[in-house]
């Protein structure tokens, strides 16, 4: 059973630590370091304030992210926004990091593209352009690699974005990474978890229809393995970048491992690249952005995490929701929180994935106001995880 110490330290308002020996300082754009915890507390964007923090679990870490306020075409007379993605990779980390160096560049060239030619920049279009063309520069790098690299073939990613421009939240996914959004009800005095993002992954029910539909051919597409969904019974994700093994047929073949190949050859990518992307106005309601990959969900709701964004202190917000997670976690395999931050990264993969929070603060007078006199960020949320951890 848990403990009543524990059950008594769950509460999710902690007091960020005092940063240790160990800890490597920094201003915005560095973050900082404390073993296998990597975070920037609080930082500006063109649209309010932000909080970021990854925690390691795996041997290597797989989960990238990044954060880019300011200028958000290939032109400085463009528009500014804020740029958040969260790329949780999977079989390695070769495709996130390829992401995270290359998404927004495209993003950018796109709505400059956009803002010379039509005059008015950002839209679903460019941002659909930019995945398409970061899977495409990624297929290709692992085209020059597979003879003396077939592992790259079987790396792949989700892949999350929210952009900030103009009063407007775009929303893309491809994968199962999430996003919700934090509204104040003012009737309740409350604020209320919305989600904006929908999961691409086989265990939803729409998701197997989704596949089986573009797939009608094969009775196998998707299947149920050990009392979990399965894209031929493989993986569990519809949607991602890179994967390439099973996009082009002509890497499913040796020198990739026989684990990673599909049985039966096939013609069209049995995963697509292509994001499922929302608009919407921004209102004086909305209050902040929760953007994490799939590790943070497993633990935490919707509304206990907006719970505990709106309840506690801005500063450190995205550490403690980490912190709220691995408690969790802990209180799942009933042992103590204490014991589970004694656990070093690739066992720690037993108890918790790699976890990434962005969490985005909206301030509605920067937003309709449009201002650009804030400061420039470019922020990347993965290097430096290693060692033993207070967390």
């Amino acid at each position: 059973m848990v403990s009543t110490t524990l059950r008594r330290i769950v509460s999710p308002c902690w007091k960020p630590s005092v940063e240790g020996e160990n800890s490597s300082r920094g201003g915005v754009g560095n973050g900082r370091v404390d073993g296998l915890l990597w975070y920037e507390d609080s930082g500006e964007h063109v649209a309010g304030e932000f909080s970021m923090a990854v925690i390691q679990a795996n041997n290597l870490l797989e989960d990238h992210s990044q954060l880019e306020s300011g200028p958000i075409s290939s032109f400085k007379s463009g528009p500014h926004g804020t740029f958040v993605g969260i790329y949780d990779g999977h079989g390695g980390p070769e495709t996130a990091r390829f992401i995270n160096k290359h998404l927004f560049s495209h993003i950018k060239t796109f709505n400059g593209a956009e803002f010379t030619t039509e005059n008015h920049g950002m839209s679903a279009d460019v941002i659909s352009k930019a995945f398409l063309a970061t899977e495409e520069d990624f297929l290709n790098l692992v085209k020059e690699q597979f003879e003396t690299k077939p592992q790259i073939a079987s790396v792949g990613s989700c892949c999350l974005v929210g952009i900030i421009c103009s009063g407007l939240l775009y929303i893309a996914n491809a994968g199962d990474s999430r996003v919700v959004l934090g509204r104040l009800e003012k009737a309740f005095k409350e604020v209320k978890a919305v989600q904006l993002s929908s999961e691409h992954n086989a265990s939803f029910e729409s998701v197997r229809e989704e596949l089986r539909s573009f797939h009608p051919d094969d009775p196998q597409i998707v299947v149920l393995r050990h009392n979990v969904w399965r894209v031929k019974g493989i993986i569990q994700i519809s949607r991602s970048i890179g994967d390439a093994y099973l996009k082009k047929p002509e890497f499913n073949r040796e020198p990739l491992l026989p684990k990673f190949r599909v049985p039966n050859s096939f013609e069209k990518p049995i995963l697509q690249a292509e994001p499922a992307i929302s608009v919407q106005k921004l209102r004086p309601e909305d209050q902040f952005l929760i953007f994490a990959s799939d590790g943070l969900w497993e633990h935490l709701s919707n509304q206990e995490a907006v719970n505990i964004v709106s309840t506690c202190p801005r500063n450190g917000i995205a550490r403690r929701l980490i912190k709220a997670a691995l408690r969790e976690a802990a209180k799942k395999r009933e042992m103590r929180y204490s014991d589970l931050k004694k656990i070093d990264r690739g066992v720690r993969r037993h108890f918790h994935d790699d976890i990434t929070v962005i969490v985005l603060f909206l301030d509605f007078h920067l937003i309709s106001n449009g201002s650009s006199c804030r400061p420039l960020v470019s922020i990347r949320g993965s290097a430096g995880v290693s060692g033993n951890s207070k967390y």
